[in-house]
């Protein structure tokens, strides 16, 4: 179960929430598991995610306990991503430590993942600039990196758009999918 009105971090660089012109990036709450329950229903959503299988309700729950403890060890974390116009939930975008990716590491990775409905709307590239403009004026946190398995050319494009650059070329250990990485400095 998601905590509610619990701080993000006593880290004084860390924001718990950041605004866009069209979207709330916030913590999660416990009403936003049928939302991303629903998101993650979808195949065309998850093709390009892990191993491109879809989760039911309990693999999401599982996964939006595990972005909410990210926040409270590391101070930093996915934002729930809500369209202030209607108050539904587009999907995230934010920080994570990509250790599914050994060989990279350490490294901080700028993620995003919209459900179907709100592609191809510039809010993945809207709500991710607002994060990378967060982390350029968090002390410490000089370069970031973004992950995506090959053929989702969509995201590669919101890394590019990003200032973002390929750096290498790799496969995932325990899927087998090949990827890219790329960075950027702040």
């Amino acid at each position: 179960m998601l905590r509610r009105g619990v701080p993000a971090s006593t880290n004084p660089g860390a924001a718990t929430s950041l605004e866009t012109p069209r979207l709330l990036l916030r913590r999660w709450r416990d009403d936003d598991l049928d939302g991303f329950a629903a998101i993650t229903a979808q195949p065309e959503v998850m093709r390009f995610i892990h191993d491109g299988r879809t989760l039911d309700r309990a693999a999401t729950a599982e996964r939006l306990a595990a972005y909410e403890r990210h926040w409270d060890e590391r101070g930093f974390g996915l934002y729930a991503a809500e369209v202030k116009e209607t108050g539904e939930l587009a999907g995230f975008t934010g920080l994570a430590v990509p250790a599914f990716l050994p060989e990279i590491m350490p490294a901080v990775e700028i993620g995003w993942r919209l459900g179907r409905a709100y592609w191809g709307q510039g809010l993945a590239t809207e709500a991710a600039r607002a994060v990378v403009a967060h982390a350029r004026a968090s002390p410490g946190l000089r370069r970031l990196v973004s992950i995506h398995v090959a053929g989702n050319e969509a995201s590669a494009r919101v890394m590019v758009k990003l200032g973002m650059a390929l750096e290498r070329e790799t496969v995932q250990p325990d899927t087998g999918r090949p990827v890219r990485v790329y960075a950027m400095n702040l």
